[in-house]
């Protein structure tokens, strides 16, 4: 992906007064921690999702199963399904539960042969003992 392409995760930076925000370039977005100097360090749980997220739209599996945590990580990833295309996220909460805990709530949208279809999980991250996010997995409902 271009590093100035509007990044997947859709991510907005703070506008002027009476403008519409921007979408953050991917560079300075999600493509920081998945590649360079901050690779894998993305600051908060949202950002690690957001970054999940953009990574499973750019097919970045090896980033999806370093940002999963060891305890519930599969040992490989599924290919992905012929003519799935992602469309958008909504983070619709991101809560602090503690200093190493967070849950993360979301819509991704995506079409799939044509039909569309919604994710919509209450993600359950971590923070480990080296001050690294990671992604544990969805509560159930």
């Amino acid at each position: 992906m271009h590093a100035a392409a509007p990044c997947p995760c859709g991510r907005t930076a703070a506008a002027p007064a009476r403008k519409p925000p921007a979408v953050l370039a991917y560079a300075d977005c999600c493509g920081r921690w998945h590649a360079g100097p901050l690779h894998l360090q993305a600051p908060d749980a949202e950002s690690l999702m957001r970054s999940r997220y953009s990574a499973f739209v750019l097919g970045l599996h090896d980033y999806l199963l370093q940002t999963w945590h060891p305890d519930t990580r599969p040992t490989e990833l599924a290919p992905d399904e012929p003519g799935l295309q992602w469309l958008g996220l909504d983070v619709r909460q991101h809560k602090p539960l503690d200093a190493t805990h967070a849950m993360v709530e979301f819509v991704a949208r995506c079409k799939l042969n044509g039909r569309a279809q919604r994710l919509h999980e209450r993600s359950r991250f971590e923070r480990g003992a080296a001050g690294r996010w990671f992604y544990m997995d969805a509560l159930a409902d």
